[in-house]
């Protein structure tokens, strides 16, 4: 499986609150987000991993440059309108049938992480297991609907009824998922919750997995937030 990392946003609002490292190497107890995510993706037998920042990450593409990591290795360095058009800058770099995308910024307990992995790596009939959480700390969270079996039947940008969980930035994928992309880029969609729509409309299986946390350090207290998540067994 290969795996990828979004990581070509600006950080703008850690920018303004005083945090003086781009969003990547922002270090939670002392290792960069990068670098954790690299960290916990070399534990499942990755295929590749595949980042894409943007082009005004000097540091960034210096840190990667100079990391260590010992399976194929692809950086594309793009600045892009949004998280969707990077994940198209991606695609033209994932080889594998099934792949695990993520955005940089996402903490979780690697346990249940590895779990999700597992689930994915054993299932043929999914088009996507995406990552949801019950846990909501985001300024516009995207709300996931489904059914007592998990299989999802909406996304929407307020909390329809009976909407227990939000989607969690991490995304397991088949390559059907690039022919959506496809079409989703050539009628000028914009933004990944729009994408996830279009995985719906255009018939694809999607499944949520619970997490019984991901936070998103989208602000300077998230890093507090992120580091205490991460202490607790």
């Amino acid at each position: 499986m290969d795996f990828a990392i979004i990581a070509a946003g600006e950080g703008s609002r850690l920018i303004q609150e005083g945090v003086k490292w781009p969003k990547p190497l922002v270090r939670l107890d002392g290792i960069t987000l990068i670098d954790r995510l690299i960290h916990v993706f070399l534990q499942h037998n990755p295929t590749s991993i595949n980042i894409i920042i943007n082009e005004e990450m000097r540091e960034v593409r210096e840190h990667l440059e100079k990391a260590d990591i010992p399976v194929p290795f692809h950086l594309v360095v793009k600045s892009t309108p949004s998280s969707m058009h990077s994940f198209y800058e991606l695609s033209k770099v994932i080889k594998s049938n099934k792949f695990c995308l993520t955005t940089v910024d996402t903490i979780f307990k690697e346990k249940e992480f590895e779990d999700y992995i597992r689930t994915f790596e054993k299932t043929n009939e999914l088009d996507g297991l995406m990552a949801v959480t019950d846990y909501i700390d985001d300024e516009k969270p995207l709300y996931v609907q489904t059914d007592r079996d998990f299989f999802i039947h909406q996304f929407s940008d307020s909390p329809e009824k009976a909407c227990m969980y939000i989607s969690g930035g991490i995304y397991c994928l088949q390559r059907s998922a690039f022919k959506v992309l496809e079409k989703a880029m050539s009628e000028g969609v914009s933004r990944m919750r729009n994408f996830q729509r279009m995985l719906i409309s255009e018939g694809l299986q999607l499944k949520a997995y619970p997490f019984s946390k991901i936070i998103d350090v989208d602000h300077a207290e998230d890093i507090l937030k992120a580091e205490a998540f991460l202490k607790i067994h």
